[in-house]
């Protein structure tokens, strides 16, 4: 397996270092087809934000049964000098919570705590990655895209959704990438079909090193699938639900093997959200396979 010489992604016990519980001034809401991409003013919180990490967002305002802060990874970031950080996300209304924030309003202030969790591992020399995406969840592939992109990486890109109105952002995946795949299932727009049904092509063609995604955990397994049949390393952002987003509640659990053989169940906030795709347990599909330490 190429191995490109990765900085950041380091397995970690506890809450990332750099996190604070700010709270942050909505500067502006936009929808975008299916979503809401919002931008929060986070002042130097900016700057210790990696492509990779989240923010945990306290929803429903202080009188709301609404207890658990919502996960969100971070799209993107930027340091505009003067302590003046911004913060950007993608939302998807879908439950309670979401849509509570994506109702929100400029000017509005929002309890966050930011950046949580592990980073893309970004490599020393120049690469030729893959990075794919299923609807919002490949919100972080763009800002990491533009890190490859500066480190002199080739960048391939693929997304993909169900339709047309849930791909989110594709000008943007355009400006920071060589090139650009779209898929969707109903033929809506790009190429009909899966993100996986693209994938071979472009690693035969492109001679690729490593592979980048975020998505749902199916789509995840199926590319881990690909990235092992081409013998590439891959990272992925898995998408556990995340109660509480700093270690303490232990429902985002999932069994992955560590660099000693020992399989253990471990916490998508603390030890994740990005992973080496090969240490995942796929088959286990939420159970703790036979063996686990500790079971």
């Amino acid at each position: 397996m190429f191995n490109p010489g990765l900085v950041g992604n380091r397995r970690m016990m506890g809450i990332n270092s750099s996190a604070k519980q700010v709270l942050a001034e909505i500067v502006s809401n936009k929808k975008v087809g299916a979503y809401h991409h919002m931008v929060f003013a986070v002042g130097d919180l900016a700057n210790s934000s990696k492509p990779g990490n989240f923010v945990a967002i306290s929803v429903g305002g202080e009188s709301s049964q609404l207890v658990l802060r919502r996960a969100f990874a971070i799209y993107r970031t930027f340091d505009r000098g003067q302590s003046v950080g911004l913060l950007e996300i993608v939302v998807a209304p879908h439950g309670a919570g979401s849509t509570w924030l994506a109702n929100q309003q400029p000017g509005s202030k929002i309890d966050l705590i930011a950046p949580l969790g592990t980073a893309f591992g970004i490599p020393t020399e120049p690469v030729r990655a893959l990075l794919v995406g299923g609807g919002y969840g490949s919100a972080p592939l763009f800002g990491l895209s533009e890190v490859l992109k500066n480190r002199g990486c080739r960048v391939d890109m693929v997304l993909g959704a169900s339709t047309a109105m849930k791909i989110y952002a594709p000008l943007d995946g355009k400006r920071s990438v060589s090139s650009l795949t779209i898929t969707t299932e109903d033929g809506s727009t790009g190429k009909t079909g899966k993100v996986t049904d693209a994938m071979r092509e472009i690693i035969e063609a492109n001679e690729i090193d490593i592979i980048y995604s975020c998505g749902p955990m199916g789509m995840l397994e199926a590319i881990n699938d690909i990235a092992e049949e081409f013998n590439l390393m891959h990272q992925c952002s898995i998408e556990e639900s995340m109660a509480c987003g700093i270690g303490v509640c232990m429902t985002c659990v999932l069994p992955i093997k560590g660099e000693d053989g020992v399989i253990r169940m471990l916490r998508s906030c603390i030890d994740g959200p990005v992973v080496a795709g090969e240490n995942v347990i796929w088959k286990a599909k939420r159970t703790i396979p036979e063996g686990t330490w500790g079971a």
